[in-house]
């Protein structure tokens, strides 16, 4: 608007000059003597200069008057803004967070409306599924459980894929790299012959779970799988060597209540009559109980002690490897029932001695095949193992 007076200004100054031009040229020596203004008397007013700020006003004037008046015959348009709704329990819990509303122009192009959005500090981003196996390399105080839990795994899925386990838990080591699959179940390289019900029947799922899962790439409209292909057979299943039928379970002997299980010279004595935690913590550190641990490994540092489970004869107070139970104590309650105590530091009683329920009979260690102290517990019942979980309070 300023260069816009500005220019108005100069084109009537131009045009008032060009009109005082009217006169002749007279040399600057003809030019009549000037007397000096007399006090009082009014200066001449210079009327073309009055008239062009007057033009200039009422142009200026026109316009902005033009400008409102056009503006005040647009009809308004009201765009109603959609009200929020009651909040939703977990609406409510970040009832907190900022809201930023996001500009959105009416059909009409005339107003604007907004949607409210949540600002949120963090991007979440949802995890994607996984249908690759993935490689852990294994650090100290790792354990297959803990591991398994990591990738939201059985435990028995990693011992299936991992043959250099040799399906024993124990054997798992700092440094060891496992191969983790995306999914429960095992790898199976398809053979000549194979079809998909006969590989699903070997690992006891459904054919549609092979066919259907994605990281197998099976064209549904001509299923097949060339031999030499290794596949992903979710939810399947193999049986496990157990390690733990290595180490023979010893009994009191001939007509001692427990039975001839593997009998020794010990006789009668005290029979438990409930079982109870053998050590001080009640919590597992390392394995719990599932194929191929058919124990649970309990939180027990080194040198602290191993109690008795329940009354009983002790069968084997034996140190040395012994099949990787390194240090290892065996009673038999006389019920039926026989408690294992492996990885011992030390053994505090003898072959054939009476415990009662409580007492110290060694104290947790790292013997054996172990790394780390815990204490391994184990209870079976004419020679199988069943979960601790069952029988101790």
């Amino acid at each position: 608007m300023k260069n816009l007076l500005e220019k108005v200004r100069s084109i009537f100054a131009a045009l008032g000059s060009k009109l005082r031009r009217t006169s002749k040229a007279v040399p600057a020596t003809s030019e009549p003597i000037t007397k000096p203004r007399a006090q009082g008397a009014k200066r001449k007013v210079d009327r073309f200069a009055v008239i062009s700020w007057v033009v200039t006003l009422l142009f200026v004037t026109g316009s902005l008057g033009s400008a409102i008046i056009y503006k005040n015959s647009r009809a308004t348009t009201y765009i109603p803004v959609a009200q929020p709704t009651s909040p939703t329990a977990s609406e409510s819990s970040n009832a907190g967070q900022a809201q930023i509303a996001a500009p959105v122009t009416a059909g009409s192009g005339g107003g604007f409306s907004s949607i409210a959005r949540k600002l949120q500090l963090k991007t979440n981003i949802p995890e994607r599924e996984r249908y690759e196996s993935t490689t852990y390399r294994v650090s100290r105080g790792d354990a297959m459980l803990s591991i398994a839990e990591k990738f939201k795994l059985k435990s028995e899925t990693l011992l299936y894929v991992n043959t250099q386990l040799e399906d024993n838990p124990h054997n798992l080591k700092p440094g060891m790299e496992l191969t983790v699959p995306p999914v429960d179940g095992l790898y199976y390289t398809w053979k000549d012959g194979d079809t998909f019900e006969s590989v699903a029947e070997k690992f006891a799922t459904t054919a549609d779970e092979i066919m259907d899962f994605p990281g197998n790439r099976v064209d549904l409209t001509d299923p097949k799988i060339d031999p030499g292909v290794t596949v992903m057979v979710p939810g399947g299943s193999r049986e496990l060597r157990s390690w733990e039928q290595d180490l023979q379970t010893n009994g009191r002997g001939v007509n001692t209540g427990t039975g001839e299980i593997s009998g020794n010279a010990c006789g009668g004595g005290p029979v438990a009559s409930g079982f109870g935690w053998p050590a001080s913590a009640h919590s597992i550190s390392g394995n719990g109980y599932g194929p191929g641990h058919l124990a649970i490994d309990i939180q027990a540092n080194e040198g602290e002690p191993v109690y008795a489970a329940g009354a009983g004869i002790v069968t084997m107070a034996q140190g040395g490897w012994n099949y990787g139970y390194g240090n290892v104590v065996q009673i038999d309650h006389g019920n039926g029932y026989v408690t294992v105590y492996a990885h011992l530091s030390s053994i505090n009683v003898g072959l054939c001695s009476a415990v009662g329920q409580g007492a110290i009979i060694g104290a947790a260690g790292n013997t054996g095949n172990s790394f780390g102290a815990h204490l391994h517990f184990e209870v079976r019942v004419g020679g199988s193992n069943i979960n601790p979980y069952d029988i101790v309070q």
